[in-house]
């Protein structure tokens, strides 16, 4: 299933192509709301019933999609979560993942314009995880169990600020308005390829920069779902922004940052893509 939302009502999108779209509340006769946010609150309730909806709905304009979870309650974000990212860092994998947060004001759509902020602003292309039911003290082997499905994000960070001083201000610096794109849609885990093992990409103007798969993760899915649930509960609509891959301008030589006239598009296999456009602050 894909659960998408289309000017700010919940819907699934059907066909090959994902071209067609079929508004729940309508569809549901009011079983179910138009906000998408709420389609997690009973996510087994609503995935039972979505399952059950007939290949057939209606065409629209991608132009508007907006972010498919546009209101969680709470969003971690994981660092130096690839090996090859680590070691451009010049970083040692830790033994623990690095947890920080994007504050929920920065979540945008996956057609977003992004206000650029003076500094470096850069890119980080990941696998966002949603949460479907509560998690508190989950063990990595039923991890996927918790999810209602993934999407793309971008993990966009002001460099500058982000590195500033004596301790990184990392939440600070990735939270800017906009830097948080989602999208397009919300996948199910039963409709990936592998749910462990999707290519992960993206461009900036046409040149790639970062190409991996997620199997490359240090720290899978279902290991981030049981450290982060073993401190805190873990509630549906939550988003885990999952590390990035390596390929991030700020480790280029020279240094490559975003600017106003770049265009910024992120692929996952079985999810689509996003893109970006940007603007000055």
């Amino acid at each position: 299933m894909r659960l998408a939302n289309l000017a700010g009502r919940a819907v699934v999108v059907v066909g090959a192509g994902g071209d067609r779209a079929i508004d729940v509340e309508r569809a549901s006769d009011g079983g179910f709301s138009s906000d998408p946010q709420r389609a997690y609150e009973d996510w087994a309730g609503f995935s039972a019933w979505a399952s059950g909806l007939a290949d057939e709905g209606e065409s629209f304009d991608p132009a508007d999609l907006q972010a498919p979870v546009p209101r969680p309650r709470q969003v971690f974000a994981i660092g130096v979560n690839y090996a090859a990212h680590a070691a451009e860092g010049g970083w040692a994998p830790d033994t623990m993942p690095v947890v920080f947060t994007k504050f929920p004001s920065c979540i945008v759509g996956p057609n977003a314009v992004v206000p650029l902020p003076e500094g470096n602003n850069d890119w980080e292309v990941e696998l966002v995880v949603v949460i479907g039911e509560e998690a508190r003290n989950v063990p990595a082997a039923d991890g996927w169990r918790h999810v209602a499905g993934v999407t793309i994000g971008q993990d966009i960070s002001e460099r500058l600020a982000q590195m500033a001083g004596d301790r990184p201000q990392f939440s600070l610096a990735k939270s800017h308005e906009g830097f948080g794109p989602t999208g397009p849609w919300l996948v199910t885990p039963d409709e990936l390829p592998d749910r462990d093992d999707l290519a992960i990409s993206d461009t900036v103007s046409g040149q790639q920069m970062q190409s991996s798969r997620t199997s490359k993760m240090i720290y899978s899915v279902p290991v981030l779902i049981e450290r982060l649930s073993a401190v805190c509960t873990l509630y549906p609509g939550d988003l885990i922004f999952s590390g990035t891959p390596e390929g991030v301008g700020n480790r280029m030589n020279p240094p490559r940052f975003l600017n106003p006239d770049d265009v910024l598009v992120s692929t996952i296999e079985g999810i689509g893509s996003i893109t970006q456009t940007f603007r000055r602050a």
